[in-house]
């Protein structure tokens, strides 16, 4: 079932932030329930040295993924209760899409009995990787893949990202925007990125720079009203510049500060964050 704690955000904000498509005519609370049913889905891997186009597009509920699909580009399982949320696969060349397919609904919709969940494994195959999502509740874990970009866009959620495991293809660039939403990201530095791109709304956020920073790598965190706490690991070569307007700024002593300009002291590649902060507060921390 849907979680609780985001029934009501989802109940408002499901028509505009689906991923599917909406069709909005008169106030309409029924969204016609059945019997749940669970689709295996499978998607072939590609020939060897292909970097394969995979998108996920999801509308509300719970999105689970994880590495480890045997020989396999996506395997698992989506459960569903409503018959439009039957999931669709498209495979065009080197294209994969998986989406939601199209949910039509009159109305706010009330969404107590409302099942949406896809728990996904993701294979060896290198990969452009794309998430759409709208109001959900997700648990991404991406550890370990070869992810050459990766580019995610939701709405209100509560997302825990991580990378607990070095990528082994370098990332050219993350780019993450979100809205209203609660954004826990950990393990960056293992995401093997040159450049990261991250936008949020009125959110709480977390960007955690643990693991292996293999390269030197430029972040930009763009948000407005929003409580955001960037973690860079303890001997980390790091500088923040930050353009608060009316934001609060608070470190610990790991950092050194200069007007505006943040710094950690550490040897290897170099961290650059710039944040552009409306309002709010930011929280530097090295631990």
């Amino acid at each position: 079932m849907v979680n609780k704690s985001l029934l009501v955000v989802i109940s408002v904000l499901v028509l505009s932030m689906l991923a599917c498509s909406v069709t909005i005519d008169r106030p309409n609370r029924d969204v016609r329930t059945g019997p749940s049913q669970t689709d295996e889905i499978s998607v072939a891997q590609l020939p060897a040295g292909e970097v394969a186009d995979l998108r996920l597009e999801f509308g509300a509920g719970e999105l689970t993924l994880n590495p480890g699909a045997q020989d396999m580009l996506v395997s698992g399982t989506a459960t569903y209760n409503v018959q439009e949320l039957k999931p669709e696969v498209t495979v065009s060349g080197n294209e994969v899409v998986i989406s939601n397919g199209d949910l039509k609904i009159e109305g706010v919709p009330y969404l107590k009995d409302y099942k949406n969940e896809w728990g996904f494994q993701l294979g060896s195959d290198p990969l452009n990787l794309v998430i759409q999502a709208g109001a959900y509740q997700g648990d991404l874990e991406l550890g370990g893949l070869a992810l050459h970009s990766l580019q995610v866009s939701d709405g209100a959620a509560q997302v825990d990202l991580a990378f607990s495991q070095p990528n082994p293809v370098v990332m050219e660039t993350l780019r993450y925007e979100t809205g209203a939403s609660q954004v826990h990201l950990t393990g960056l530095a293992n995401a093997n990125f040159s450049k990261m791109d991250f936008k949020g709304g009125a959110g709480e956020y977390v960007l955690e720079f643990s693991g292996e920073l293999m390269r030197d790598a430029t972040v930009t965190v763009d948000a407005g009203l929003s409580s955001i706490k960037i973690i860079v690991p303890e001997g980390t070569s790091a500088r923040v510049i930050v353009d608060r307007g009316l934001a609060n700024v608070d470190i610990d002593n790991g950092w050194e500060k200069s007007g505006n300009d943040y710094t950690t002291a550490g040897e290897g590649p170099r961290l650059t964050i710039n944040v552009n902060l409306g309002a709010g507060n930011l929280e530097l921390s090295t631990r």
